[in-house]
């Protein structure tokens, strides 16, 4: 920095280099993992797969689907409605000059209101025609995604990511615009197996990535995948215990559930205690 005088190129240089050698960057990427290959870095048959957001140049008003085109068209026939009443208002006062003023202001508000329904028009229709019902001016090939953050979203891109789990090192992405992680386990599970140049691999993952045909496409193609399973019971959002809250203990033959230990331990105690009174009644009445 101190020999370039600080000097740094700005975001359309980088993107413009990235852009004109993508080819070339791919390469670099895949020399640089056949390199940590040779050096012994990978030799671990073991990845760890994730994805991530990263954000593209697309504002979000700049994003559109057709719930975005529906909530933009009600907000603009509530203008529409807001300033023909102030004209309806205004027609009701005697005429004067500051009356033409306002009535003037308030129609050219409606002719920029009219052009603005008719963009938002022709962006329906596109977005129509789009086969997933969005469309980003700005990047088209970004989309609108779920963060972790509740109500929260990014247009962007969902960059997949398989690590190596003894020094962390990226041995394997892709980009792409589908914003779950469902679809991305086998395919990128199976790049990191070819850059590793292994027969049999080992991939752990989060329980987004659980799906019962990529697990099966991983498994064709010798890879060992090791993931939780989705919870898909509705019996937290109605406030009841859910089934991975239960926990069967072999040697009491009882269930409890999973919370803090001495309410476990009650559990405990009570069970054992109805069970102990039954048998007492069942050798009171052999006794009989």
């Amino acid at each position: 920095m101190w020999l370039l005088g600080r000097l740094a190129p700005d975001h359309k240089t980088i993107a413009d280099f990235r852009k004109d050698n993508g080819a070339a960057i791919k390469k670099v990427c895949a020399r640089f993992v056949e390199l940590c290959r040779q050096m012994g870095l990978l030799a671990k048959a073991s990845v760890a797969i994730d994805g991530s957001k990263f954000k593209a140049v697309n504002n979000r008003d700049k994003n559109f689907t057709t719930a975005k085109v529906e909530k933009r068209r009600r907000q603009l026939e509530e203008s529409v409605a807001r300033y023909l009443s102030q004209l309806d208002s205004a027609d009701l006062h005697e005429p004067s000059e500051s009356v033409e003023l306002k009535k003037t202001y308030l129609k050219e508000k409606l002719e920029k209101l009219k052009s603005e329904m008719a963009k938002l028009a022709a962006i329906e229709r596109q977005v129509l025609a789009s086969p997933e019902q969005q469309i980003s001016l700005t990047d088209p090939d970004c989309r609108s995604m779920a963060t972790s953050g509740r109500g929260s979203g990014v247009v962007g891109y969902n960059v997949q990511t398989a690590v190596d789990t003894e020094h962390h090192l990226i041995v394997a992405h892709e980009v792409t615009n589908v914003g779950n992680d469902t679809a991305h386990l086998a395919n990128t599970a199976k790049a990191a197996k070819a850059a590793l140049h292994v027969d049999e691999l080992e991939a752990v993952a989060d329980r987004g990535y659980f799906d019962g045909e990529e697990i099966l496409a991983c498994d064709r193609a010798g890879i060992t995948v090791t993931l939780p399973k989705r919870m898909t019971s509705g019996a937290k959002s109605e406030g009841r215990f859910g089934k991975q809250d239960f926990v069967y203990l072999a040697d009491e033959m009882s269930i409890v559930v999973r919370l803090a230990r001495g309410l476990s331990t009650i559990m405990r105690m009570r069970r054992k205690a109805r069970s102990c009174t039954a048998i007492g009644r069942l050798r009171a009445a052999a006794a009989r």
